[in-house]
């Protein structure tokens, strides 16, 4: 892959650009893509109520020291979710979205132990999550696949069932995943569940080095055998660690709004994601809680390139390494990367 030279495209253009490129996401969690007004249209279709008197009052909630802060927001809002249309109707808002950011191919994460532990069945949660995917394929020519997340707060007993509760919709996901409070609970934690899911043919991706040491992406590479780190942005505090993501071109999904607003950088233009991609890691942004952090892939790309100085052949890499990091037949990978390269040539 020969990056896009710099002179091709303005500086003055690369707002335009970013936001019209191809390319995929592969770190959505689709419980955090839930906005406010649909929070609360979902709560009066379910005779809910809210703790919040309107709109306007949750978001300004939305301040966060931490991860955990934001945790316990974010898991009051899932309790509107009750139906499988509920289920419908979010992915399918996020979705839309995603397309009109030209969003080619989406790597959905969802946490079915959270809406279980509601009441709400895993059958309800997959099916309404899947016909939306079918029905973005369809209607907007986007793929989208889902991944479900155990919550590392939790056992791994509560895991392995939370497995065995989605084992009638394996051919609905693409992978396991690794989520929720991460210190404290480091992967190794969760290496059998991760064994077993591999041998269900499921693909492997960990939440690693948000929050939580380099160690812990160690222990999610060796422990976990994962093909994909979500977040992994402390991994530069380790260049042996640097050296091996480099490597291996094990991806990293990136998400620079999220960091910002949980406190992992205290400014954006303090951000390593222009370091990673020096390093020659295969790095990629991502939204992460949308609804939460203030802005989805766009925002993403526009606020962090602005805050960073990035490039237009920055953005092509990034764009690149999504296709390439995401679980899609070579053949779907490589005619997406075509369109890519399509539109930076046309955009000279």
């Amino acid at each position: 892959m020969t990056p896009i030279p710099n002179r091709l495209i303005g500086a003055d253009r690369l707002p335009h650009l970013l936001r019209q490129m191809p390319k995929a996401e592969l770190h959505i969690h689709i419980e955090g893509s839930l906005e406010p007004e649909l929070m609360f249209a979902l709560a009066q279709r379910n005779g809910l109520n809210l703790t919040y008197a309107d709109v306007s009052t949750l978001r300004q909630a939305y301040v966060f020291n931490d991860l955990q802060d934001f945790l316990n927001i974010y898991h009051a809002g899932t309790k509107v979710l009750r139906t499988e249309q509920d289920f419908y109707d979010m992915t399918w808002a996020y979705l839309r979205r995603a397309a009109s950011d030209h969003v080619l191919h989406a790597e959905i994460f969802v946490d079915t132990q959270t809406h279980t532990g509601h009441g709400v069945t895993t059958d309800v949660v997959i099916n309404g999550l899947h016909r939306a995917c079918l029905d973005a394929q369809a209607q907007l020519g986007l793929s989208a696949s889902l991944i479900l997340c155990f919550l590392r707060n939790l056992s791994e007993t509560e895991a392995f069932e939370a497995l065995e509760q989605a084992s009638p919709h394996l051919s609905k996901l693409v992978g396991i995943g690794l989520a929720s409070s991460e210190l404290g609970h480091p992967p190794e934690k969760f290496a059998r569940v991760f064994a077993k899911a591999r041998g269900l043919g499921l693909r492997l991706v960990a939440h690693a080095g948000e929050e939580g040491p380099p160690a812990y992406i160690w222990s999610a590479l060796d422990a976990l055998k994962v093909e994909r780190i979500d977040h992994g942005v402390q991994a530069v505090q380790d260049p042996a660690l640097m050296a091996r993501l480099s490597r291996e071109r094990i991806p990293l999904t990136v998400c620079p709004l999220s960091n910002l607003k949980l406190r992992v950088f205290q400014d954006l233009n303090h951000h390593n994601l222009g370091q990673l991609l020096d390093a020659g890691i295969v790095a990629t942004i991502n939204s992460d809680d949308p609804a939460y952090f203030g802005g989805y892939i766009n925002e993403n790309f526009t606020q962090t390139f602005a805050a960073l100085g990035l490039t237009a052949s920055h953005a092509y890499q990034l764009a690149f390494n999504s296709f390439e990091a995401s679980f899609l037949e070579a053949r779907a990978k490589q005619a997406m990367q075509d369109k890519l390269l399509e539109f930076f040539e046309t955009s000279e």
